[in-house]
């Protein structure tokens, strides 16, 4: 019986993602650079962070929701980017960013629960690199 059990143990099914004939969008490369620079303690959330971040040319990268309604909050931000030359993108949604940098809980089935909105976030250390962080940097290149 203990042999059985062990067997099942090292037997491990790991779900493999489901890779596009194309390449991933802008949202998901989004997604995937904010979520391994929140493993990497990479992120500045929030204004008072995210604007320390710009100022100091620590940022590599500038997320800012386009449903913000201070028009003087966006103007900073976007200053800061234009000033030091810091790549920015907008999302739509604040709650969809929220849950992006980790600003949820996460109930037992891993689904966001109690999602805070975010307005901006700056990205100090991207982590490692990986092929999300090329799409982005191939999107700044673009636009």
């Amino acid at each position: 019986m203990s042999e059985e059990v062990i067997m099942d143990n090292q037997e491990v099914e790991v779900p493999v993602e489901a890779t596009t004939s194309g390449q991933m969008s802008v949202e998901d490369a989004l997604r995937e650079v904010l979520r391994c620079a929140l493993i990497h303690d990479g992120l500045a959330c929030g204004l008072k962070q995210a604007v320390k971040a710009l100022d100091s040319r620590q940022a590599h990268l500038a997320v800012l929701c386009e449903s913000c309604t201070e028009s003087e909050y966006v103007k900073l931000v976007e200053a800061l980017c234009a000033e030091h030359k810091i790549n920015l993108i907008k999302v739509s949604d604040a709650k969809k960013l929220g849950e992006w940098v980790g600003l949820c809980k996460i109930d037992r089935e891993g689904n966001a629960r109690k999602v805070v909105g975010c307005s901006c976030v700056a990205v100090t250390d991207f982590g490692e690199e990986s092929e999300a962080m090329n799409v982005l940097l191939d999107y700044f290149k673009t636009h």
